[in-house]
């Protein structure tokens, strides 16, 4: 038996049609999974369902406002309308907003806050009760190396990405008796639309990134496919509860 193999298995993806979510997509599809790519631009949806199926996978797209309860409930539904059943859930989805903190209106915090961190509850909620009669599955919420650090340009943004640990940790206990297994991953600076925008906006930042990531580079979408197909498989069983970065060294260096 390949431990690592997701035939059978489906999986959805919040935020999954560009970025990280799409290379995590683009791990399971080659892996067997079947892929529910959940977004809210239909273009970047279809796009990105083009993409998984011409990897030989099932895929299909449904647009989604993780902000929006009954949506992410609807998203839970659709996917077991259309595979049958749910086995993988990737929280993803996620903002930025960058001011330093004294410029941060209300609403501004609660965005960041709401699609980042309560959206990733509300899903993992929703799709619970199709894990449990399924028999077990994965969660992985998608933190960011500001889990672990601070930045003066994203307080809303570590505060949701710090809580994403801990809420990991807290599902992880509470599910382990049903055969589920809850994981974070920590991205480090990677190569996507978003940070190219901070980049624009945070000078010097290219440079900064490079000298302290001892790979020496930005880290691209497609290394987010292994760690994907790991926390989605049988070869993850006993691991549960864990916040893994993928920086290429950068939380490791002092």
């Amino acid at each position: 038996m390949n431990p690592f193999d997701l035939s059978n298995r489906v999986a959805i993806v919040t935020g999954g049609n560009g970025g990280i979510g799409l290379g995590m997509a683009r791990g399971l599809a080659n892996a067997g999974a079947a892929v529910v790519v959940a977004g809210r631009n239909a273009d970047k949806n279809s796009a990105a369902i083009a993409q998984l199926e011409s990897l030989g996978a099932k895929a299909a797209a449904v647009e989604v406002n993780v902000t929006d309860q009954a949506s992410c409930q609807a998203m839970i539904a659709f996917a077991v309308e259309r595979f049958g059943r749910l086995d993988i859930l990737i929280n993803n989805a996620g903002t930025n907003i960058r001011k330093q903190p004294i410029e941060y209106s209300l609403a501004e915090w609660h965005e960041v806050l709401e699609t980042n961190l309560t959206s990733a509850f509300v899903c993992a909620q929703a799709a619970y009760p199709e894990m449990q009669r399924a028999g077990g599955g994965k969660i992985i919420n998608i933190g960011s190396m500001m889990s672990i650090f601070g930045a003066s340009f994203a307080v809303p943004y570590a505060a949701s990405k710090g809580g994403i640990v801990q809420m990991t940790k807290g599902l992880a206990t509470a599910w382990a008796k049903d055969n589920i297994q809850v994981n974070a991953v920590l991205p480090g600076w990677i190569d996507t639309d978003l940070t190219r925008k901070a980049r624009e906006q945070v000078k010097g930042l290219h440079e900064r990134v490079l000298e302290r990531t001892p790979a020496g580079r930005w880290g691209m979408t497609d290394d987010f496919a292994g760690i994907a197909v790991f926390l989605s498989s049988p070869a993850s069983d006993f691991v549960t509860g864990t916040a893994i970065p993928v920086d290429g060294g950068y939380s490791v260096q002092g």
